[in-house]
């Protein structure tokens, strides 16, 4: 009785997927497509599963990505940091607050994350992987467009500044519907509340996009880690414990975050938005999203040392990966 509970709990936190989903008939799915907003009828997912995202948010597919997969981004990660392979102009590599300026700290070790790496060909293969987009596409529909891109480190020994406050990425992105957005993020690494798992708000992809700013925590917060105002850690979330090669997949509204790494090895994560090529761009001026986009505008015109719109740099970032151009663009 004991075990079956135990499995009972742990379908329902991973959204009933042991591993990548067999295939099923679209009939059925066309049958309950009335009842779906989030997903779209599709030959990958059962309508159980599809009814988890529906309910949640995000899903769970274990062991999605290779281990051979991963050690290849990885030994690209540290490449890229000890500034082994040339970098592409388009690649932001962010240290850690509270390292960047101690002498004694290289490599990996001071970075926190590497992002829009869309033109490094190691990394973008994640990107590509006919496995990511195949669970992508039930998202977003066949025309697929990667939006942002990350590889995402939480080395040990940097404390609170390691952390990530509850957010929702659709803060971030200025294009619409919300729903046929999707993130990617998958662990590279055995990942539990000791390094700094992912944190979810199963439902919380249901409410609106709330005003984000920087954590009043006391100390070093990273550059662009605004959170939620006035959310404490509800004690319902959910932590996303994951095997390397685990992916999950979850809306752009979700609440979720992670915590600090506080054991004495790395955490590492390799991540992609997309969105339909059928999504359109917004104007945010005026709204919630102003402050970030302001702040993601001077850190572009810092590095290209030109004024560049929020607009822009979203295109500028943005590459099709499955299907065809049609008004994200």
């Amino acid at each position: 009785m004991a075990e079956s509970k135990a499995l009972s709990r742990a379908e329902r936190l991973f959204g009933h997927l042991s591993g990548p989903a067999p295939i099923y008939s679209l009939k059925n799915q066309e049958c309950a497509a009335q009842q779906f907003k989030y997903s779209l009828a599709n030959p990958l997912l059962s309508t159980e599963q599809r009814q988890f995202y529906e309910d949640n948010g995000y899903i769970v597919v274990k062991g999605l990505v290779t281990e051979d997969e991963i050690k290849s981004y990885e030994d690209q990660f540290k490449k890229v940091c000890n500034g082994e392979v040339a970098r592409p102009p388009t690649m932001t590599v962010m240290r850690d607050v509270v390292l960047k300026h101690r002498k004694d700290v290289k490599g990996e070790h001071m970075i926190t994350k590497i992002q829009d790496w869309q033109d490094d060909e190691v990394l973008f293969k994640y990107v590509t992987s006919p496995r990511i987009l195949d669970y992508v596409q039930c998202f977003t529909g066949p025309n697929i467009k990667s939006i942002h891109t990350m590889l995402i480190h939480k080395p040990p020994g940097v404390g609170e500044s390691g952390r990530h406050p509850f957010h929702q990425d659709l803060y971030y992105f200025p294009m619409r519907p919300a729903d046929r957005i999707v993130c990617s993020w998958t662990a590279m690494q055995h990942v539990n509340r000791d390094n700094g798992c992912l944190s979810v708000l199963p439902g919380s992809h249901k409410t609106e996009l709330r005003p984000h700013a920087y954590p009043n925590w006391g100390g070093k917060v990273n550059k662009a880690y605004h959170g939620i105002l006035d959310l404490e850690p509800p004690e319902d979330r959910v932590h996303l414990v994951m095997d390397i090669g685990d992916t999950v997949f979850f809306h752009p509204l979700l609440i979720h975050g992670s915590g600090a790494n506080k054991t004495q090895g790395y955490r590492k994560a390799i991540s992609c938005h997309y969105a339909s090529a059928d999504c359109h761009w917004i104007d945010v001026k005026g709204t919630i999203q102003e402050e970030i986009a302001n702040e993601v505008e001077s850190m572009a015109a810092s590095k290209a040392g030109a004024k560049i719109d929020f607009l822009d740099v979203w295109r500028y970032k943005s590459r099709l990966v499955r299907g065809k151009e049609t008004q994200l663009i």
